[in-house]
């Protein structure tokens, strides 16, 4: 037996307690092209709230009382799939639980990167590659952009900051509160908007003051609503926006009155959604790129840990309360 999160009814708004159930699930016998993995790290992420929902997304929605997923590394401790063993540690998309048997298909081995597993739940996962491919492909930021990064204490935003800041590029963060604006500019950003201040607008402005500029060329959005906002009314002319994950909308059902997007007409702005998933194929170029400079600390991580699989909703909750600084993460 193992144990799984169930998701029991469609949440309203913000998801609860009565909206999940933590519970025992046999696993079925381990048989040819299939592997047993006991998990190490549970991934903990935005995107898990819109799935669910019943309704259309990138990601198939959650079913009722049935075993929820994510992503998660752990150890192989069983396998009758060739190329996998006991004790390789082991990429894959059966989170939410303690222990899974899985089709070894889809399964990605950690390659020698000298580094702790779960960093490929991070700066080298979902996380770093979302905060790589969004800003170098997705937005085309280059040496000299002024680039405006929302959530920058979060875990894809954190790394948005330093790789910008690697490539010798301008940075404001956004973040809530003055503890984690210090831990924005502890990433060597050259301002960060505290948006529990006042309105982002105002303290954007200040902010951009601050570095000497009028206007951003680059946003990475990760929050949507008045960030989003905010960033179409400082645009520079044909500024490059990367619409990574809207957190501020997801628990709303009301929708949002945009000020100023007819700037996305007068200043050719380009707009482009993206998720991680587009760049499966890449990820031997985004490890060749990030690999180094997480090795010479140029881009640092910093997570927020849990212990315990009956944790693992309360994590997924903090998320929306501004719980975690950097990568939630939970330990099993």
């Amino acid at each position: 037996m193992a144990k799984a999160w169930h998701l029991m009814q469609r949440p309203k708004g913000l998801p609860t307690h009565d909206d999940v159930a933590l519970k025992e699930v046999a696993l079925p016998e381990l048989t040819d092209g299939m592997i047993h993995v006991r998990n190490r790290w549970l991934s903990v992420d935005p995107y898990m709230r819109a799935r669910m929902d019943e309704s259309e997304s990138y990601f198939e929605s959650f079913q009722l009382d049935r075993p929820m997923d994510g992503g998660a590394v752990g150890e192989v401790v069983a396998s009758k799939a060739d190329g996998f063993a006991p004790g390789d540690m082991v990429l894959h998309f059966a989170g939410w639980r303690d222990e899974a048997i899985i089709p070894a298909q889809g399964v990605h081995k950690l390659p020698e990167l000298g580094v702790e597993p779960f960093h490929f739940l991070a700066n080298l996962g979902l996380t770093g590659g979302t905060a790589y491919f969004g800003l170098m492909d997705v937005a085309s930021a280059k040496e000299g952009d002024v680039v405006f990064v929302s959530a920058a204490a979060g875990a894809v935003g954190s790394a948005v900051v330093q790789l910008a800041k690697a490539k010798g590029m301008t940075v404001i963060g956004s973040a809530g509160g003055p503890e984690k604006c210090e831990f924005v500019r502890s990433l060597n950003a050259d301002a960060c908007v505290d948006y529990k201040a006042g309105p982002v607008l105002n303290s954007l402005k200040s902010a951009l003051k601050e570095v000497g500029t009028k206007g951003i060329d680059v946003y990475f959005d990760n929050v949507g609503r008045d960030h989003l906002d905010a960033a179409f009314a400082v645009a520079k002319q044909e500024a490059r926006f990367a619409e990574c994950g809207m957190i501020d909308g997801y628990n709303h059902e009301d929708p949002y009155a945009y000020r100023y997007i007819m700037y996305i007409i007068g200043k050719r702005l380009r707009l482009k959604g993206f998720i991680f998933t587009d760049y499966q194929e890449r990820m031997g170029e985004f490890y060749a790129a990030m690999a180094p400079l997480i090795q010479s600390g140029q881009v640092k991580s910093r997570e927020t840990v849990m212990d315990g699989l009956d944790q693992a909703f309360d994590a997924f909750l903090g998320l929306f309360s501004g719980a975690n600084t950097g990568k939630m993460l939970v330990r099993l």
